[in-house]
């Protein structure tokens, strides 16, 4: 699905879209307009002024990273290495990734906004990751060959021949549930608590040099400029073209955002996070701050919908097939184990804190991997927690299970 096509006239609109706020210069306040370009282009002295290298680093790896945890010849301290890696261990098949600072581990839940004063949470979300990685390499993977049953791991088989499913003893595929948990603890939290938190965009004398046009050093823009831009890179950067984007091209946030897009209930949530985007990038070289803070709101609670609706939608696609195909039923719950928690990372932006609490978001999942887990779950517990979800988030499960 590609943006560009599907929201016709798109950016016609965007030429004309402008915000306005009261600039106080003395004068008894000018008004000044700040208008979102056609594309996310910006400018020094003729040259892009948009960097985001690092998130389309650490996007890669994730991929490469993912991948592996379907590789039964891996081993422990191979992905825990892909995960936290170390610059210049050849820990990917790609010599960039390898000669990068960058890891997943150290930006996992490591936002300005949740994480910086308070570790303890941090360190057993971290932890957990790792315990997943080491349950894939020690209960599942020695049991490959083997057909899962309630209570021990091994493979399933999707009805009609279709696609293998590696589990543990509670019907859980480890490696969905970190690819998900990865959308929410990487590239949503420092997306929406962290390069867009104004702690972040206004830190030190960010402000003044926003204002004067100072560049970073060596750079081609000011630092809350790249702060800025880095946000859009955790959903962008994987892009061909991140000035233009099509989606669909990582499997993270990029594509569960052209996902949810495709649900007739939430069609324009990709143009309204796009035009936020732009719009908010707008007003930093317009020095309108306070339009600039109006679209970060825009974008929280758009991609915060998102991690609600897919977390809804794959409890809804378990249930459905729970009694007649349990692989895609497991399958599918595996998805929602990790978006449900993800959904610590979303932000409600009247409470600046997550939607819905980390005491509900475990609890969830506890009741999910109670016993054996999917094999003893039931539909009325799937349609309990799906309608809890829905509800804080404004929809219903009906809407996302599309």
């Amino acid at each position: 699905m590609k943006v560009n096509k599907l929201f016709a006239g798109l950016f016609l609109t965007s030429l004309v879209f402008t915000s306005c706020s009261s600039d106080d210069n003395g004068d008894g306040g000018e008004v000044n307009n700040v208008v979102a370009p056609s594309t996310y282009v910006f400018e020094h002295n003729n040259e892009s002024s948009v960097n985001f290298g690092g998130q389309t680093t650490r996007i890669k790896m994730a991929e490469e990273f993912i991948s592996a945890l379907l590789d039964n010849t891996r081993t422990e301290e191979e992905l825990d290495a892909m995960f936290a890696h170390e610059e210049g261990a050849l820990d990917f098949s790609d010599a960039d990734l390898n000669n990068s600072d960058k890891s997943i581990r150290s930006k996992i839940a490591a936002s300005s906004d949740y994480f910086s004063t308070n570790t303890t949470a941090s360190i057993v979300i971290k932890e957990n990751f790792d315990n997943w990685i080491n349950a894939q390499v020690t209960e599942v993977f020695p049991k490959w060959d083997d057909d899962a049953v309630a209570g021990s791991a091994g493979k399933i088989q999707q009805a009609g021949g279709g696609s293998t499913r590696y589990v543990n003893g509670k019907g859980l595929e480890y490696n969905q549930a970190i690819a998900k948990s990865i959308i929410g603890g990487l590239m949503v939290d420092q997306m929406l608590n962290n390069y867009l938190s104004t702690a972040v965009l206004d830190e030190g004398t960010n402000v003044a040099d926003n204002d004067a046009g100072i560049l970073v050093d060596g750079k081609n823009y000011t630092n809350m400029e790249h702060k800025w831009d880095e946000a859009y890179g955790y959903l962008y950067g994987n892009e061909d073209n991140p000035a233009l984007p099509e989606l669909g091209k990582d499997s993270f946030l990029n594509k569960y955002v052209a996902s949810v897009e495709a649900d007739s209930d939430f069609t324009g949530i990709a143009n309204d996070i796009y035009e936020a985007f732009k719009l908010g990038r707008a007003a930093i070289v317009a020095k309108d701050y306070a339009v600039r803070d109006e679209q970060a709101e825009i974008i929280r609670e758009k991609v915060s919908t998102v991690i609600a609706v897919r977390s809804v939608y794959y409890l809804q696609s378990g249930k459905e097939t729970l009694e007649s195909d349990k692989a895609a039923a497991f399958h599918g719950l595996s998805e929602a184990i990790g978006f449900i928690n993800s959904l610590r990372f979303t932000r409600d932006n009247i409470t600046n804190s997550s939607v819905i609490d980390a005491t509900t978001i475990d609890g969830y999942l506890e009741t999910l991997m109670a016993n054996n887990g999917f094999w003893d779950v039931t539909p009325a517990t799937l349609d309990q927690i799906s309608d809890e979800i829905a509800a804080a988030f404004g929809f219903t499960k009906e809407q996302a299970a599309n």
